[in-house]
């Protein structure tokens, strides 16, 4: 079942068939890739053909032919040789791709086409993109599902639950969209989400910032997390620690 996320396609909308690339980012399995899958949706509507639908996803291996910058365009303009009218170019997790801007840049000046590519935001930053794509883009953030989300899928499975019932499992599991398979299982969840947790901060946030003490890292997050809506200094991450590390001892 394809959750709509009408929030989302409103903001996408009106740039599709215009002629800037649509970024779409965030945290890894947020629902990125069913983004591009709501938006072949929309162009059907619209009367698109899909004949005119060229998808590539790089976290697949048999197109790991493709992940440098000179071989995917190539791919891509032999492919829409011969289509009749704009060709729709959809490519998830771009950021696979060495040099991919060179590609996506060139592909936009020499195509009639419509581009939209999905990354992770820890591997396309924003400030980054600006650089990348010389203003010729749109991004947006897609988060995990919000409760308005979150409530007709969990209603699958328990329809006899309460909507307070229903908002705390989502206080307590979140939006993942994932969960929704393991029919929101408490024990599968809770790992689901330690797995999920443990991908951000050591292949992400760790990774990105070169990293080495990822002990120290987790027990920042937690502090933070412990503490949302709160106010707090390095002064009080010091005593944190120091309590910590004489609990420990």
């Amino acid at each position: 079942m394809l959750i709509e996320r009408e929030m989302y396609m409103s903001r996408i909308r009106p740039f599709i068939g215009k002629d800037v690339i649509k970024v779409m980012t965030g945290m890894r399995r947020c629902g990125k890739s069913v983004m591009l899958e709501l938006v072949k949706r929309e162009l059907v509507r619209e009367g698109v053909s899909e004949a005119n639908f060229f998808s590539y996803n790089f976290e697949d291996l048999t197109i790991s032919n493709l992940c440098e910058a000179t071989a995917l365009h190539d791919d891509v303009c032999k492919k829409v040789q011969g289509v009749d009218g704009k060709a729709y170019l959809f490519f998830d997790e771009i950021q696979e791709v060495l040099e991919w801007e060179k590609a996506i840049n060139s592909l936009r000046v020499k195509l009639n086409c419509d581009i939209y590519i999905t990354g992770s935001n820890a591997k396309l930053l924003s400030s980054e993109l600006s650089t990348y794509l010389a203003g010729c883009y749109v991004e947006f953030v897609i988060y995990p599902f919000s409760f308005g989300e979150f409530l007709p899928l969990y209603h699958q499975s328990f329809p006899e639950k309460s909507i307070k019932k229903c908002f705390d499992t989502f206080v307590s599991f979140g939006g993942m969209p994932f969960l929704a398979e393991l029919n929101y299982n408490e024990k599968a969840s809770k790992m689901y989400l330690s797995d999920a947790f443990s991908s951000v901060v050591v292949k992400d946030i760790a990774r990105r910032n070169n990293i080495r003490d990822i002990d120290l890292l987790e027990r920042i997050i937690v502090f933070v997390m412990s503490n949302m809506g709160c106010t707090f200094s390095a002064s009080c991450l010091s005593r944190y620690f120091k309590g910590w590390k004489t609990l420990c001892s």
